[in-house]
């Protein structure tokens, strides 16, 4: 595919962080001043993922009131309708947002207003994910959780855990996701994205629908099977795995492999302002640098349609879209 048909082909965006993607036209309005690009987006040279985390301070700052997330929701769906993304699952921390006295159930109809105008002005389909976080305690994480809950189906479809995943492994977190589970809450779990492919078996017998990133099972052929058997997605992040330093080098990423046994593997962007990247340039660079055809490109469309938290009615009319390209 060229360029632009990349980027007319109708696209699905399962792992995209609410504040790494937003515009820097929408981070200077919110914040009253310039912002230099270096401020959001990292270089070239990034070490690690330290580094990159770095980057979230500003946009973080800006999500802070429910007209900063409600501006927010619409500016990301904006991006995304502008290279024909279909249906996406935006991801975020209520709890972070809080600061200005936002209780979960606020931040999140604040968000999910946002996002509702922007389907409607850019006719991109939505879901929100909520993260719990590694470093907030237990009861924290899961008194967020069953909040959210209450939105399940109007809006929001899962939860995630996220952050320092070195520092906090899986196994930590059996208890809260077992009262997750409880819930009836579907999850996908960060896991992999550092170094430890037992945080995505963990994350698997845990009950996970998808594996965040899952890099780390590169090689690891029984920890494969097990994914590929529960038929979890994984969300890979091409571009930001490669900046993270979650492998050495290009050559060290696991796409091929995964897509060669049969993994459900699908193409995000992680976050597009911080990575400097939008889905089309995800496509773009998986095409040039690992020969990944044309119809593995619709094959992890069509992948992303089938792990999505989108209900039967949803995912079908998502791969009526990517049937009729």
């Amino acid at each position: 595919m060229t360029t632009k048909e990349f980027k007319k082909l109708p696209k699905i965006e399962l792992h995209c962080h609410l504040d790494g993607s937003l515009s820097r036209e929408f981070i200077e309005e919110r914040l009253g001043r310039s912002v230099e690009e270096t401020e959001i987006r990292v270089s070239k040279d990034c070490r690690n993922l330290e580094e990159y985390l770095g980057k979230f301070v500003l946009p973080i700052a800006c999500l802070q009131d429910q007209a900063g997330l409600t501006g927010a929701g619409y500016d990301v769906l904006r991006t995304m309708g502008g290279e024909n993304v279909c249906y996406a699952e935006v991801r975020f921390d209520p709890v972070a947002c809080g600061s200005k006295g936002m209780s979960t159930e606020q931040a999140i109809e604040a968000l999910l207003k946002g996002l509702e105008k922007g389907k409607q002005d850019f006719g991109v389909e939505y879901h929100v994910i909520v993260c719990a976080m590694r470093h907030y305690s237990e009861e924290q994480n899961f008194e967020m959780i069953r909040t959210a809950r209450q939105f399940l189906g109007a809006g929001v479809c899962a939860a995630d855990l996220a952050g320092a995943e070195a520092q906090y492994p899986m196994s930590a977190f059996r208890e809260l996701f077992r009262k997750v589970r409880k819930l009836g809450m579907p999850f996908t779990i960060h896991a992999g994205e550092c170094g430890n492919a037992d945080n995505i078996a963990e994350a698997i017998k845990a009950g996970a629908k998808r594996i965040g990133h899952g890099i780390a099972m590169g090689g690891k052929s029984g920890i494969q099977e097990l994914v590929k058997k529960a038929g979890a997605g994984i969300e890979m992040c091409p571009i930001s795995n490669l900046q993270t330093k979650a492998v050495s080098c290009p050559e060290e990423y696991p796409l091929r492999e995964f897509l060669d046994k049969g993994l459900f593997v699908t193409i995000n962007t992680d976050n597009r302002a911080v990575s400097g990247t939008s889905l089309t340039k995800e496509l773009e660079f998986i095409a040039e640098t690992y020969g990944i055809g044309d119809e593995e490109i619709l094959l992890c469309m069509r992948n992303a349609a089938e792990v999505s938290f989108a209900d039967e009615h949803g995912k079908e009319r998502i791969l009526k879209t990517i049937r009729n390209i």
